[in-house]
């Protein structure tokens, strides 16, 4: 057998970050022990921030990992994976984590709108990847499975605006039935 092959696995995602524009973590999920303390992975999200901020690319390599970024109004978007991950995998992560955000958030991914709706953010990066395992590349997939999940909440549990919008959503639907 060829040494020069890795073994094939499923654990292709090394971590799911997102950043606002000045390199803070809003969101950071590690699959692997690739960075073991808190401190250290901080200081690699803010050397990766400082490679990507001004950079016109989508991808590089920065510390022998494989990096997918995407900017938008006030954030940066990252998957990460290992130097010898296919990029079109990472890619397709990304663009479900982003277009999943941007139908759940009615088009308005921007800082103030993702942090008043982190419970369904991080339900949505928990139903693309498990455990450095893709689960889901298709984002209406993920909504579905995030709505039916965030539908699932005792009315205690909700949030007026929830309420009210599900309340909406009923009258809505009797109203075309």
């Amino acid at each position: 057998m060829n040494s020069a092959v890795q073994d094939a696995s499923l654990y292709t995602v090394k971590a799911i970050i997102v950043l606002d524009n000045d390199g803070n973590r809003l969101l950071a999920k590690y699959y692997d022990g690739t960075f073991p303390t808190d401190k250290e992975r901080r200081l690699w999200e803010k050397n990766m921030f400082n490679k990507t901020c001004k950079a016109n690319s989508e991808i590089i390599m920065l510390d022998g990992l494989t990096v997918i970024y995407r900017s938008n109004v006030d954030l940066y978007f990252y998957v990460v994976g290992s130097s010898q991950e296919n990029e079109l995998i990472l890619a397709s992560v990304l663009s479900c984590l982003f277009d999943s955000l941007s139908h759940m958030l009615r088009k308005n991914v921007e800082k103030r709108t993702l942090l008043a709706n982190m419970d369904g953010v991080f339900l949505s990066v928990d139903e693309i990847c498990d455990h450095g395992i893709i689960l889901e590349s298709d984002y209406m997939n993920v909504c579905d499975r995030v709505a039916l999940k965030q539908d699932d909440l005792s009315i205690s549990e909700q949030t007026v605006a929830q309420v009210l919008q599900t309340a909406k959503d009923q009258i809505k639907w009797s109203l075309m039935k």
